[in-house]
């Protein structure tokens, strides 16, 4: 079962609660799959089921078409947040990680056809794999955070936080206007370019600019 743990394996001590995402928050992942650039955050949820380790292989579900990667900045938050203001949401920061936004693409684009919730695509058990957290307060905002995936030692997606069109602690606060956030939820901050489908077999190296580096694999 899933807990949140620090990068050194300890656990953190927070509930395991809901994961807040945010879809086409960089301009070139959401042309890339011919959308329109957002003016403002685009929100799902993701439940606490959804979520696992990303050190564990990846299990994909059979059967439903592609299941595409989606690397992301995952935010840890560690005090309540309503309408907060966005020095709140950033002190409300406990950690920052890194994960992935599974997504079944096929499912996702016949929703979207029938204007439907995403859900059955975004919010299957182990949707939202996570690596451990750096705790805030050794992670400077002064500089943009980076992140990376590798395929098969092979760059699929590289991007960092200056590209986010919605930046993170604007993008907590703007969140906690809509839905309270609880200590061990999670916001997945959105993805660069660069998504595309995960097989059997795939070999996946998963960074956080130089603070951690996750090796895993697809089952």
């Amino acid at each position: 079962m899933y807990v949140h743990k620090w990068i050194d394996g300890s656990e953190i001590g927070l509930p395991v609660g809901k994961a807040v995402c945010v879809g086409r928050n960089y301009a070139e992942h959401a042309r890339e799959l011919g959308n329109e650039v957002p003016t403002e955050p685009l929100l799902f949820i993701k439940p606490a089921t959804a979520l696992c380790d990303l050190n564990e292989p990846l299990v994909l579900p059979q059967d439903r078409g592609a299941v595409h990667h989606e690397v992301e900045i995952v935010v840890l938050i560690g005090a309540p947040l309503t309408r907060a203001s966005v020095d709140e949401a950033h002190a409300a920061i406990a950690g920052y990680g890194v994960g992935l936004d599974l997504t079944l693409r096929d499912v996702q684009n016949a929703l979207k056809e029938k204007a439907q919730p995403w859900e059955k695509a975004k919010a299957f058990d182990g949707a939202a794999p996570v690596s451990g957290f750096v705790e805030a307060r050794g992670v400077s905002t002064r500089q943009n955070l980076s992140i990376m995936l590798e395929v098969n030692d092979d760059v699929r997606q590289h991007g960092h936080s200056g590209q986010m069109l919605f930046p993170i602690f604007p993008l907590v606060a703007e969140i906690s206007r809509h839905f309270t956030l609880l200590p061990g939820d999670l916001v997945y901050t959105g993805t660069p370019a660069g998504v595309g489908p995960l097989a059997s077999g795939d070999r996946l190296v998963v960074k956080l600019g130089n603070f951690l580096a996750v090796r895993t694999s697809v089952a």
